[in-house]
Order: C-alpha cells, then structure tokens, then sequence
C-alpha cells in the first residue's frame, strides 16, 4: 500500500474509533441522572472527544466527529428531536471552539475552550428547543444552564487536557482529513500543541 493509502487507513481507522468513543461516552452520560431535575444539563462526556479532534486532528475532521456523533446518538437512543437539539448545541459549540482557539491563541487553554464549548452547546440546544416549541419561555433555563455549562466545561476540560497529553506521550500523533490534491504527509513529529 503507498503512503497515500496508509494514511487514509489510519484516518479513517482513528474517525472510526474516535466516532465510537463518541457514542458511548454520550449513552454513559444519557444514563446519568443529573440533579435538579433541569432539562438540557449533561455532563458533556462526549466534548472530550472533539476536543481531541480539535487539538489533535482539524476542523475538518471535528466537524465530521460532531455530525456522525449527533446522527448515530439520535439514531441508536435519541431520536429525531434530540437529533435536532444536538446538532444546533453541536454546531454552535463546535464553531466557538474552534474560533476561541484559533483567537486566543496561547492565551487560551483547553479548560478555558471546553468551558466555552459547553456554554455555546447549551444556547444552541435552548434556541433550538425555543424555535421548536415556539415559546421564550424557554428562556428562563439559561442562567442554570449556564452555570452547569461551567461547571461541566472544566470537568470535560480537565479530561480532555489529561486524555490528550497522555495519548502524546504514547505516539498518538496528528492525522488528519486526506485530500485527493495534497501531497502525503511526511511522518509526524509530534509537534503538536500541548494542551494547557
């Protein structure tokens, strides 16, 4: 097999496992009752993984993790409905992510983006849940849900930097979305940025 070929293999091999993580971190967390009785608070398990993508892989290959994540979620244990809220808390979470990271540069650690993650996941999925059912009333889970975004933001945070720091450590490196026009890749130097 050439180079080409190797490295697709090992992209698809590493979208396919990281899709799988993916969903049974977010079934473990479906079976969590969370307290307060407050619709809409999880704990986020799953972000880690696409704070993984996000720090290790590219966009590319983080949004592609989002959608397979929110479709196969929706599909084995969801539903359509849920579908819709996770894919508007997704794409919103998703986007601020990758924006903060790329806008803050150094200044920013993994904390400080999985925090954000987790704020723009739950507005998104509020918006959604508000355009649905057409009430703002809706509107009035905000501040709680904002709170448990922080909360469960550096709880995810902190996972993911220890996740991400530990799979460096054993030669997990950058593999990213291959392009029909691009050249193969050389082989990684673990140059990656490390998670603060």
């Amino acid at each position: 097999m050439n180079r080409r070929g190797q490295q697709n293999v090992r992209w698809l091999t590493r979208m396919a496992l990281l899709t799988a993580v993916a969903v049974v971190l977010g079934y473990i967390e479906h079976l969590i009752p969370m307290p307060g009785g407050i619709p809409g608070i999880k704990l986020g398990l799953a972000n880690t993984v696409l704070l993984y993508a996000i720090y290790l892989l590219d966009a590319k290959s983080a949004f592609l993790l989002m959608i397979l994540k929110v479709g196969l979620s929706g599909l084995m244990y969801g539903g359509v409905s849920a579908m819709m809220f996770s894919f508007g808390g997704g794409l919103c979470s998703l986007v601020m992510m990758l924006l903060v990271k790329k806008l803050g540069g150094e200044g920013v650690s993994i904390l400080g983006v999985s925090v954000v993650g987790a704020v723009f996941h739950n507005a998104g999925q509020t918006a959604v849940a508000a355009l649905v059912v057409n009430t703002a009333a809706l509107m009035g889970y905000v501040p709680f849900l904002l709170v448990a975004a922080v909360v469960t933001g550096v709880l995810t945070g902190i996972a993911a930097k220890y996740a991400i720091q530990g799979l460096k450590a054993s030669g997990m490196e950058n593999v990213s979305m291959p392009d029909k026009n691009s050249k193969p890749e050389p082989e990684p130097e673990h140059s990656q940025e490390e998670p603060k």
